[in-house]
């Protein structure tokens, strides 16, 4: 089955076919960093590393760029309340950024390409766009002319009227149109600023990412990702600087992930609904956000809540109850021959699932089924080769989606100090119950754990328990 996934441009899903055969070229749009980074900008940087990895997995050599914007009026803004040099400012969090896609097992990008280290690309593109018409200066402002684009409006599905009222307009009338943007911006008092052939100055927000995709990846890219919320209208006027500047389409492929909501709302800085990334993983396995993710698609929003975090730990724990180690010593039998099977199966599917627009769901759901055979054939005593060849396929499988499956300071927390002596007192109970003969009551507490999730085993060494796997 061929991989195909679903382009915002002609709204479709459709056969994957790359540029140059085997390779992939991939643009995503980056952070503007002026202050920490949130689990919704983590969102996008697992979704595309999860795309980025299952390309990698089918065979594809994969060149990867992700930028940092460093030179915007939010910056500036943040650095003149600080008293602080605002490319310095912007440094600091790019870092900090790069210390949570690592925290995060988000794979390093090929490229992290910064505004503030392309400004010769930048001035160079908005040069030759003046140069061949679709761009003007005004007192050492630069403009793009977007009704000279007959195309304008194409990703989005937008008139030029219906982009005009999701434009601010109006703050500046010298503009041949008023919805031409802003492809570089003259100097103002207390900005950072570089020479140009227009003076000085600082690029636009849009102009940036089109140098920068041509610069490193060149004029057709294979995917160019990113939130939705970026269709327009960044993404919007990337096409129209790009194209019409090459004459060719900037991607074969446009991917928009949803956005995360917090009650309900997208989650963002302006909004003030946010929670770091660190704060998260003060709390969480980094392994709890990317399942919570990818229960749902890609494409849709995730709601984030005690109750959604709540279910994709018990479902990480369901994962990892696939790696315990053999409890008997029978190595070939109809068990073994029927957990080889599932082993088979599950890598079949596991491709069916992804090769249909990513569809982690069904993904997630067919490891589920292979830890279900894993867990079925460890209580019938199965080890040896093939209940190795399962567990190696579930961390196959599972690393596609970038899950460790590991322990981390944050989880050990969240899991064994917070429910381990519950559980470990209600095990004691239990067996207290049991020597009095109150049989009844013993099973209630049983029944009422594995109600909350939580499996018992009884041996000849005692009662052990595990987070069971999905009914």
């Amino acid at each position: 089955m061929a991989l195909r996934l679903y382009n915002t441009l002609t709204r479709t899903e459709e056969e994957f076919v790359t540029v140059e055969p085997g390779k992939v070229s991939m643009y995503v749009c980056g952070p503007t960093v002026y202050s920490d980074a949130h689990v919704g900008h983590a969102m996008a940087a697992i979704v595309f590393d999860m795309v980025r990895r299952y390309l990698i997995y089918r065979g594809y050599d994969v060149r990867y760029a992700t930028n940092f914007t460093d030179v915007d009026d939010k910056i500036i803004r943040r650095a003149n309340q600080t008293g602080q040099d605002p490319i310095a400012l912007a440094n600091h969090y790019a870092e900090e950024y790069l210390r949570h896609l690592g925290d995060l097992n988000v794979l390093p990008a090929d490229i992290y390409p910064r505004v503030s280290s392309e400004m010769d690309q930048i001035i160079r593109f908005i040069q030759e766009l003046g140069e061949s018409g679709y761009a003007y200066e005004i007192d050492g402002d630069v403009y793009f002319r977007v009704d000279k684009d007959p195309d304008y409006g194409k990703l989005s599905r937008r008139t030029l009227d219906e982009a005009l009222s999701g434009t601010r307009i109006g703050e500046d009338e010298r503009k041949e149109n008023v919805a031409d943007f802003a492809l570089w911006k003259s100097a103002k008092p207390g900005e950072p600023a570089w020479e140009s052939p227009w003076g000085p100055g600082r690029p636009g927000w849009h102009i940036e990412c089109s140098a920068m995709c041509l610069h490193h990846l060149g004029e057709t890219i294979d995917i160019h990702g990113g939130g939705n919320d970026l269709i327009f209208p960044h993404h919007e006027n990337e096409i129209a600087q790009s194209e019409s500047l090459t004459g060719k389409p900037l991607a074969r492929y446009w991917m928009h992930n949803g956005m995360l909501q917090l009650a309900g709302e997208k989650m963002s800085k302006s909004l003030g609904n946010l929670i770091t990334i660190d704060d998260f993983l003060t709390k969480y396995s980094p392994d709890v956000l990317r399942v919570l993710i990818f229960t749902g698609h890609y494409r849709k929003p995730v709601v984030f809540n005690d109750e959604t975090l709540a279910n994709a730990e018990r479902s990480l724990h369901r994962l990892r109850s696939g790696l315990r180690p053999p409890a008997g010593n029978k190595s070939t039998g109809p068990e073994a021959d029927t957990l080889r099977e599932a082993t088979e199966n599950a890598r079949a599917a596991f491709l069916k699932a992804m090769d249909d627009d990513f569809n982690t769901a069904t993904a997630l759901a067919v490891n589920f089924e292979l830890v279900r055979a894993i867990n079925s054939a460890r209580d019938a005593g199965v080890a040896g080769p093939f209940y190795e060849a399962a567990q190696r396929t579930l961390r196959e499988l599972t690393g596609v989606l970038g899950l460790t499956l590991g322990g981390s300071p944050a989880e050990t927390q969240s899991d064994n100090v917070a429910a381990k002596p519950f559980i470990d007192l209600l095990i004691r109970v239990r067996a207290d119950l049991r020597t009095a003969k109150q049989w009844a009551l013993a099973d209630q507490v049983r029944d009422s754990l594995k109600e909350l999730g939580v499996a018992l085993e009884d041996g000849p060494d005692g009662t052990t328990w595990r987070y069971q796997e999905p009914a």
